[in-house]
């Protein structure tokens, strides 16, 4: 039944399945078979699969084939899953869906992810290093690179969040580039702010979440890490910061000690751009911005989130109507295409262009 189904990959079938429903294949791992109760007491299971572009749940009901394989799931199988695939209110599902093993070079393949995700973040990390050697201070410059350097392959897997944004391997790369890339905007707006700092602040102010929202190098399932349960993501990063901090201003020798401003200074200047960057109390921070960057790095984070996030929606929301779509949690509201770009004919391009 299932012979010549096309396979594409999860961002794909969330993009596709809304307007052209029907029947494909998807490969990945998946991350957790959960047995729910529907209204009426019936049982179903609520499989997740994971792969290089996000995730996507399905359910197994209780009189369908794939109701046995879901029973037999432990979590971390890789497989192909086949069924036709369609959208309703409650997002997008599959029916008359069966799943098989894949074979060790499948797997390969799923966790090498797209040649476009690859490039793209290869494109990104390779940015965030050229930037972070072009720092002034010596001191930033110092010790952005020598987390690079000892940190660099965790920070390529983890991803910006576990569910709100950026919610992939590799996507926490893509999250600080980005910022980083608004950050230049702002600064070369507004001149009297220090570069340095600003940058140094974006590089390290979610790598806490290397430890909270970090993958195997093997797997697509994100594990719930006891440090990061106990402390957080922002006390991480703190700490992270004063190790390579402490560490790199001993091995100066007397270097730090002649540059102005001090270094102890610049340090807690560093730290506090950490600490601050969620904006408020009651979103976790322990204390509110308080310097030109830390209100700026504040809202970079937030605006790139949010700009991912809204995005993201356009693919997957329910359309109520051609230009509105069904409301995204994080946003509180509904969400409405954007305008298109102003073009003239003149800007078309002709289909031999390519």
């Amino acid at each position: 039944m299932y012979k010549f189904m096309e396979q594409i990959i999860i961002a794909e079938l969330k993009n596709s399945v809304p307007s052209n429903p029907g029947e494909y294949s998807v490969c990945g791992q998946i991350s957790g078979s959960v047995r729910k109760q529907t209204r009426n007491g019936n049982p179903y299971y609520e499989v997740e699969l994971c792969d290089s572009t996000g995730s996507i749940k399905l359910k197994a009901w209780q009189d369908s084939a794939a109701f046995s394989q879901a029973e037999s799931l432990n979590g971390n199988e890789w497989v192909k899953i086949q069924g036709h695939w369609s959208s309703n209110e409650y997002g997008i599902d599959a029916r008359d869906w069966k799943l098989s093993n894949l074979e060790e070079e499948e797997i390969a393949n799923v966790l090498a992810g797209t040649e476009e995700t690859k490039s793209k973040q290869t494109e990104d990390y390779n940015y965030i290093q050229s930037v972070c050697e072009s720092l002034s201070d010596p001191r930033f410059r110092a010790i952005c690179t020598k987390f690079l350097d000892r940190f660099g392959d965790r920070f390529k897997r983890s991803a910006g969040a576990r569910n709100l944004h950026h919610a992939r391997r590799g996507g926490l790369i893509e999250h600080v580039a980005q910022m980083i890339r608004s950050a230049e905007g702002i600064c070369s707006a507004y001149k009297n702010l220090n570069r340095d700092l600003l940058i140094s602040g974006v590089l390290f102010h979610d790598c806490g979440k290397m430890w909270e929202n970090t993958y195997p190098k093997d797997g697509f399932t994100m594990p719930y890490d006891f440090r990061a349960e106990l402390t957080g993501h922002i006390s991480i990063g703190a700490e992270i910061v004063n190790t390579l901090w402490r560490e790199t201003e001993s091995e100066s020798g007397e270097e730090w000690e002649l540059i102005e401003p001090s270094s102890e200074k610049a340090r807690i200047h560093l730290i506090h751009l950490i600490l601050s960057h969620h904006g408020k109390i009651e979103y976790g921070s322990p204390v509110l911005p308080k310097t030109p960057e830390a209100l700026i790095l504040h809202h970079i984070d937030n605006i790139d989130a949010k700009i991912e996030m809204i995005y993201q929606g356009y693919e997957e929301q329910e359309p109520p109507s051609q230009e509105v779509l069904s409301k995204v949690w994080a946003l509180e509201t509904n969400i409405v295409r954007p305008l298109e770009k102003y073009y003239t004919s003149s800007d078309q391009v002709e289909p031999n262009d390519h």
